[in-house]
């Protein structure tokens, strides 16, 4: 997240050193209390202002990385090359040979610079570049054709009648009213016994598709009809109307629908995976691979394991976690039966890195490539007291690639992932797991 960080706190920070170094000269003490300053302006100044603890982790690295006790190290000198520049300490003497240190240092630095991957800064040109082309495409005049001479009237209209088809009302495929239609079936299978904790996340899906079908039949029925003047426009009809002819996710369906990035045409496809999947959860039973990007709450999905092995096993919830592993399935055929306890899930997206296949761990991201596929990971339950982990990074999964926000939504687990490398690496590196990207 962003945090309000000013000059204030760096001027402050900078008095905290020169009254720690000009007591610790006038004193004549043999160490400098580094610790004590790191706390200060790391935990203190700056951490101070962090809420998130996975900001913190990253201010912390921060301040390890570049202001860690190896810069007293006397048998070796401080240097380190980044971005295609040797940054070395000046050596000791007047202001003359700082001033002259100072002149040789870059300009611009590179993402490099902060431990971040050149990725980085495509990424950041590849962000400014598509909110350039929202912005202009949103200044465009709302007069005149979409080519081949039709009106942007019967445009709208064909995109809305066109979706409106893929939106199963009439079908009652997940309809209104099948709920009750789904309790009776679970109850069958279950020999009358109550619903499991994944049968109750279905349940919930169902409820919230059924707000956003009903939403969106209703809204596109009633645009057409606006259109054609059979009821008057409405500020709602001429939002969604734009939204329509600009290709842009409409901000009606927004709130009804799982967080997302993508543009009309790629979401109107998650939507249809998305009632793919909860037709063969109905008909077939929970799916030996859950593809949780399809799931409206992942958390809930997530919860429901935790719960449904501590009831098989008699464990106490509270003391229940989830234990995460890559498996070498690369998608969801390849994954053997459904899990007695634990589930396999897929459609997760790397950030920051990427894995490999043959080490079984993350490594560097390769050049101009900034998102890849992981394969298929296993989810296993587990008491927490018996958990006992090496090697690993707790990578945050978060369902978009805006990752998390001021209010802390948008985070939806975190991932245990095999590293051969120190995890400040893939901390600096920003690594992280997405649910769902903009394409």
């Amino acid at each position: 997240m962003r945090y309000a960080f000013n000059e204030s706190d760096f001027m402050v920070s900078r008095k905290l050193i020169s009254l720690y170094l000009t007591k610790a000269f006038d004193d004549g003490d043999e160490f400098i209390p580094w610790s004590s300053l790191k706390y200060l302006i790391g935990e203190a100044m700056y951490g101070g202002r962090v809420s998130d603890g996975l900001d913190r982790r990253v201010l912390i690295t921060y301040c390890e990385e570049y202001m860690g006790d190896f810069l007293f190290d006397d048998c070796q000198k401080f240097y380190f090359s980044r971005a295609g520049h040797d940054y070395e300490l000046p050596e000791w003497g007047g202001l003359e040979s700082y001033t002259n240190m100072v002149e040789t240092l870059p300009l611009v630095n590179g993402p490099a610079v902060f431990g971040l991957h050149p990725n980085a800064e495509i990424g950041y040109y590849t962000n400014a570049t598509k909110q350039m082309w929202t912005d202009l495409i949103a200044l465009q005049p709302r007069t005149g054709g979409a080519g081949a001479g039709m009106s942007r009237e019967d445009y709208i209209s064909g995109i809305a009648k066109d979706i409106r088809s893929k939106v199963p009302l009439e079908s009652m495929d997940i309809g209104q009213h099948d709920l009750i239609i789904v309790r009776e079936i679970l109850k069958e299978r279950n020999a009358l016994r109550p619903p499991t904790p994944p049968q109750v996340v279905l349940l919930q899906e169902l409820e919230r598709w059924n707000v956003l079908v009903i939403r969106m039949a209703g809204s596109l029925e009633d645009l057409c009809k606006a259109l054609v003047g059979e009821i008057g426009m409405s500020d709602v009809l001429d939002a969604l109307g734009d939204a329509l002819f600009n290709g842009r996710f409409p901000d009606l369906y927004r709130k009804l629908a799982p967080d997302t990035e993508k543009q009309l045409g790629s979401w109107m496809q998650h939507f249809t995976r998305r009632k793919t999947q909860y037709e063969a959860w109905i008909d077939e039973g929970e799916p030996a691979c859950m593809w949780l990007s399809g799931i409206g709450v992942p958390e809930s999905f997530l919860t429901a394991i935790i719960q449904a092995t501590a009831r098989a096993r008699n464990w106490a919830l509270d003391k229940s976690t989830l234990y995460t592993q890559v498996t070498p399935y690369r998608t969801t055929e390849d994954v053997p039966e459904a899990l007695t306890y634990g589930s396999y899930i897929s459609g997760l997206y790397l950030e920051g890195a990427t894995w490999d296949p043959k080490r079984m761990c993350l490594r560097r991201q390769d050049p101009k490539v900034l998102v890849t596929e992981l394969p298929v990971l296993q989810l296993i339950p587990t008491e927490v007291s018996k958990l006992k982990l090496q090697n690993t990074f707790k990578t945050p999964c978060y369902i978009t690639q805006a990752r998390q926000n001021a209010a802390g939504v948008g985070l939806a687990f975190q991932a245990d992932l095999r590293t051969e490398e120190h995890i400040s690496l893939w901390v600096l590196q920003g690594a992280a797991l997405v649910l769902n990207i903009d394409t």
